[in-house]
C-alpha cells in the first residue's frame, strides 16, 4: 500500500498549527452570522475556508462590554458555528474588562472556540498572564484541551519581546497591529505606511513584519498579516495576501469586510504552476517509497518533498485546484 507523506516526511522544528489561511473581524451579531454563513458557503468538504473572528475590543460599546461577551459567547456556542473556527478578540491586557470578557466566553463557548486573540500584548509577562487566566478557567469549565492564543504586536515594547512572547506555550499565531504601530512613532512614519503600497516598502513597517513572521514561524505559530483598507478595490486586497505570503513569510491574513475573504484566500494560493510540480513531484517519490527521483533536471529528496507537500497541503486546504491523480492519492 502506498505511504502517505504525512507518515515518512518528518517536520524540522515545531509544527505549524493547521488553520484557515483568512480570519474575518465580526463586531455585530448580524456581521457573525453573515461569516459563519459565508463559512458554510465557501467550505472545502469539512474545512472551513476562513475562521470568524468575533470582535470584542472594538466591537463593544462602553458601558456593554460583559453583554456583548455574553452574546458572542452565544453565538459561538450554537450550532451556526458549523466548523468550531470561531475566534474571539478580547479586550488588552490593561483593560479592565480583559479577564471577565475570557471568563464569559470561555464558560459559555470553551468547546467550540477555535481562539482567543489578545490584542496590544506588550511583553512576555502580558501573554504569560492571560495564558495563565485562560488555562484557569478552562480547567474550571472543564475543557479537554488547552485553547490556543493568537498575539497581536502594536506597541514598541512588544515587537522589541516578540521573540520571547512567541517562545511560550500554546501561542499559535501573531500578527502586527498595523494602524496602532504606525501611530505609535508619533508621526515618524508617513500615514501612507498604514496602507499598500507603503505598508510593504517602509523600511521600518518592513522590519516590524520581518520580525514577526520569523518570530511565528521559529516558533511553530502562523504568521497573520494585517488588515487592507481598501475592500472596494478586490485586486489590491489579492495582491497585499500574495505579497504577504511570497515576501514575508506570512500564512494567513486578516480580513475586515465580506469581500474580503475570497481574494485573500485566493492570494494566499500557491501558483498553479508550483501546485502542479509539487503534485508531479510527490506522485513520483511515493512511487519510489519516497526514495530521490529526477524532475524536470533536478534531483528531489525528502528535504525538497518536506517543502513540496506543505504546500500540496496548504493549496488543498484553501480550495485551489488539484490535479486528479495527486487528489486521489493524498486527499481522498
Amino acid at each position: 500500500m502506498p505511504i502517505h507523506p504525512k507518515d515518512v516526511l518528518y517536520v524540522d522544528g515545531a509544527p505549524l498549527p493547521v488553520m484557515p489561511v483568512c480570519q474575518h473581524f465580526a463586531g455585530n451579531e448580524k456581521f457573525i452570522q453573515k461569516g459563519f454563513a459565508q463559512q458554510r458557503a465557501t467550505a472545502q468538504g469539512e474545512m472551513a475556508v476562513f475562521d470568524v473572528l468575533c470582535d470584542l475590543e472594538d466591537g463593544a460599546a462602553a458601558g456593554e462590554e460583559r453583554e456583548t461577551a455574553e452574546m458572542v459567547g452565544a453565538l459561538i456556542a450554537s450550532a451556526d458555528n458549523s466548523f468550531s473556527r470561531a475566534g474571539v478578540r478580547v479586550h488588552d491586557a490593561s483593560h479592565p474588562h480583559c479577564m471577565k470578557d475570557i471568563e464569559i466566553v470561555v464558560r459559555m463557548a470553551g468547546a467550540k472556540l477555535a481562539f482567543i486573540t489578545l490584542p496590544k500584548c506588550d511583553g512576555r509577562m502580558d501573554a504569560l498572564k492571560i495564558l495563565s487566566y485562560i488555562n484557569h478557567v478552562g480547567e474550571e469549565a472543564g475543557l479537554k484541551r488547552l485553547l490556543p492564543l493568537h498575539i497581536m504586536i502594536e506597541t514598541h515594547q512588544g515587537l522589541r519581546e516578540v521573540f520571547d512572547i512567541m517562545a511560550l506555550p500554546q501561542i499559535e499565531g501573531v500578527t502586527l497591529g498595523i494602524m496602532d504601530f504606525v501611530s505609535g512613532f508619533q508621526g515618524a512614519i508617513p500615514a501612507s505606511a498604514m496602507s499598500s503600497p507603503g505598508q510593504f516598502e517602509h523600511p521600518l513597517v518592513r522590519r516590524a513584519k520581518l520580525e514577526i513572521s520569523s518570530a511565528g514561524l521559529g516558533n511553530g505559530a502562523v504568521p497573520i498579516h494585517t488588515i487592507t483598507q481598501d475592500y472596494k478595490d478586490l485586486s489590491v486586497v489579492e495582491g497585499d495576501a500574495r505579497r504577504a505570503r511570497a515576501e514575508f513569510g506570512f500564512l494567513a491574513k486578516y480580513s475586515i469586510h465580506p469581500d474580503q475573504i475570497a481574494p485573500i484566500v485566493k492570494g494566499m494560493q500557491p501558483d498553479q504552476t508550483e501546485i502542479e510540480d509539487a503534485s508531479a513531484i510527490l506522485i513520483s517519490a511515493q512511487r519510489k517509497e519516497w526514495g530521490p527521483v529526477g524532475y524536470k533536471g533536478k534531483l528531489h529528496d525528502r528535504a525538497s518533498y518536506r517543502y513540496y507537500w506543505q504546500l500540496l497541503d496548504r493549496a488543498a486546504r484553501t480550495g485551489a485546484r488539484i490535479p486528479d491523480e495527486a487528489r486521489k492519492a493524498f486527499f481522498h
